[in-house]
């Protein structure tokens, strides 16, 4: 889906602007879904996955269409090669933007992980007990 793109900057501007977005993203939904999986008896591995999966589909899906369109869609013409390009926020930075969204979401989803760890708390000094 996409967002409003248009407060964006352009290039990799435009890109790590994207991959706030979706590392904040990553991260609350791996949230959500560690906080249903505590109660389900999940392991890590459906949380990072259903996060992942809709972190990507809210935050990059339009981006990934967009370039699957312009790379495979039989345009017939010049003008609406024109048309469809003129909808898109900076189709230069296309998969500078892409590719700093897929990097977000792994980072979002890392960090959430490390948080909910519970090896995390030792690995910075503090014990169990506290």
């Amino acid at each position: 889906m996409h967002y409003d793109q248009s407060w964006m900057g352009f290039g990799i501007v435009g890109g790590m602007q994207a991959g706030a977005i979706s590392t904040l993203a990553a991260v609350l939904l791996f949230f959500f879904f560690h906080w249903i999986g505590k109660r389900s008896g999940w392991g890590y591995g459906p949380e990072i996955g259903w996060a992942f999966l809709l972190a990507l589909a809210l935050t990059a899906s339009g981006d990934l269409w967009d370039m699957f369109y312009f790379n495979y869609a039989p345009l017939q013409s010049l003008e609406l090669l024109k048309a469809e390009l003129a909808l898109v926020h900076d189709p230069d930075g296309i998969g500078t933007r892409v590719s700093c969204e897929l990097l977000g979401v792994v980072l979002g989803l890392y960090i959430g992980w490390a948080i909910c760890s519970a090896d995390w708390r030792t690995r910075f000094g503090r014990s169990r007990k506290d």
